[in-house]
């Protein structure tokens, strides 16, 4: 049975992915800090599908996130076939009025526990002559964002860095794919402190 891994999956777009891939008989490793919402979505998707879920409680915007998660990963002696990296947030306002240590804490989970991630469990994917990377830009990656400037930048690296990974990687038997949603059903606007008449 196969395995994917999921960032950010205990709200929003990843509990969406964890619950499609449940249904389609993937085991999961479902990652997110709050502890609480991964074990009981963990145990409701065991239950209804009847597969293996762990669950690895751990904070992405620290530093060196990435290794600690594939560190984890493999003390487990867990085969990731499928890495979804979904973890991120947003930010909304002026840039010269925003906390810096909260401009710098997202440029740390949109892009660079992304990147590593990616490297990590990229190489054994190759070695195996198989697996998929789902790097979760977004439409703001498109075009630049006043009021959601770093935001936006963030989501153009993710786009950009997941061209250019399909393109190294298209005739090895890995798949790498950037996703880019629009507005969705989460709480993607209350994190990012979107004014309520936005919302």
């Amino acid at each position: 049975m196969k395995t994917a891994l999921i960032t950010g999956a205990s709200t929003g777009i990843g509990v969406v992915f964890a619950r499609q891939l449940a249904q389609r008989q993937m085991e999961l490793i479902l990652v997110a800090r709050s502890r609480d919402k991964l074990e009981q979505l963990a145990a409701e998707l065991e239950e209804q599908y009847g597969v293996k879920v762990t669950v690895i409680v751990q904070d992405m915007t620290v530093a060196g996130a990435g290794k600690l998660v594939y560190d984890t990963v493999n003390q487990k002696g867990i085969n990731v076939d499928l890495l979804v990296n979904n973890a991120g947030f947003g930010d909304y306002g002026a840039f010269s009025e925003q906390d810096l240590a909260r401009q710098l804490e997202m440029i740390q989970l949109n892009n660079l526990v992304l990147v590593e991630l990616s490297h990590y469990f990229l190489r054994p994917m190759l070695a195996g002559a198989g697996g998929a990377i789902i790097n979760v830009a977004s439409i703001a990656g498109f075009q630049p964002l006043p009021y959601l400037s770093v935001y936006a930048a963030t989501k153009a690296f993710v786009l950009s860095f997941s061209e250019s990974l399909w393109a190294e990687n298209k005739d090895k038997g890995v798949e790498i794919l950037a996703l880019c949603p629009g507005p969705t059903e989460s709480n993607f606007f209350e994190v990012a402190r979107f004014p309520r008449a936005f919302m």
